[in-house]
């Protein structure tokens, strides 16, 4: 088949099946906003991610149907689909999501990402996403802060409330660590001494599991690797990504990491980044070695 006219197809299925599911979706949301009881609504709450599942699995099987590329895993023994996870992840491409969809999909509960707060506008995605009890987070630029002093922290008190409704539920909580796409540039710019990672944001990542560390059975740490190395959805239909490896590894939450204060708490600050620097210096040698072939 023509690449355009695979492009085209695999685009409209896309479309038709992201209307199908949200349509289903934003319906048992609203039927469980009506329903009265509280353990009628909880077990309505099981239907919605399961919803989302047949959606990414359908977007799993037309990226097996309309492209060659050869997904390598490593990896993620004891996975279990009502486990509790933390997802912790390089990234490197728009690619990224759809990918940890596909190979993850329901072998560990519904990934759920902090969203910024202006992609509840994304049509019928968005709404999808506040379905889906996703937490949508609003960013203060230092100019808003200096005229509005009162909102810092604001977002903290938001993953807090988000973390708080995550506890009560079989959940994967998707952390990007590095807070933007990987580029040779910003690499450069930021200056953290790794070759293919950026440097590790660990303020949010530590605030997650200082308030669910007691409740989460295990870190899942995530490598991402692609040939060519930052391709883009479209290169992924047009059939150029060679390859995309995946390498899964269960950790568990180090001792005393549970209930910690990040912000408030020297030790444990300086004690949670070493943390995260050693697991992302590993990860870089993992990513070196994939990259010398």
């Amino acid at each position: 088949m023509p690449v355009m006219a695979r492009m085209a197809m695999a685009a409209l299925l896309f479309i038709a099946s992201t209307c199908l599911h949200g349509a289903l979706l934003l319906a048992a949301a609203l039927f469980r906003w009506l329903l009265p009881l509280p353990c009628l609504r909880r077990r309505l709450e099981r239907w919605l991610p399961a919803i989302a599942e047949s959606w990414i699995g359908v977007n799993g099987w037309m990226i097996d149907r309309f492209t060659r590329t050869r997904f390598i895993v490593e990896g993620g023994e004891g996975l279990r689909a009502e486990g509790r996870y933390l997802v912790l992840a390089n990234h490197r491409s728009w690619v990224d999501i759809p990918v940890l969809q596909k190979v993850l999909n329901r072998r560990i509960p519904l990934l759920r990402f902090f969203l910024k707060r202006n992609l509840i506008w994304v049509p019928v995605l968005g709404l999808c996403w506040w379905a889906l009890d996703f937490p949508f987070m609003r960013r203060y630029t230092p100019q808003q802060l200096a005229r509005r002093p009162e909102l810092a922290g604001r977002d903290l008190e938001e993953t807090r409330k988000a973390c708080l409704k995550f506890r009560q539920l079989p959940v994967s909580v998707m952390n990007f660590v590095e807070g933007t796409r990987f580029t040779p540039e910003k690499r450069q710019a930021g200056d953290a001494g790794y070759r293919h990672l950026l440097r590790p944001k660990a303020g949010g990542v530590a605030f997650v599991m200082g308030a669910m560390g007691d409740v989460l059975d295990a870190v899942l740490d995530v490598t991402l690797h692609y040939e060519p190395a930052t391709p883009s959805l479209v290169d992924l239909f047009a059939d150029r990504v060679r390859t995309v490896r995946v390498h899964l590894r269960l950790l568990s939450i180090p001792e005393g990491f549970a209930g910690a204060d990040y912000t408030g708490d020297p030790q444990f600050r300086q004690r949670f980044q070493d943390w995260i620097n050693v697991l992302w210096a590993e990860k870089d040698a993992r990513l070196a070695r994939w990259s010398a072939g």
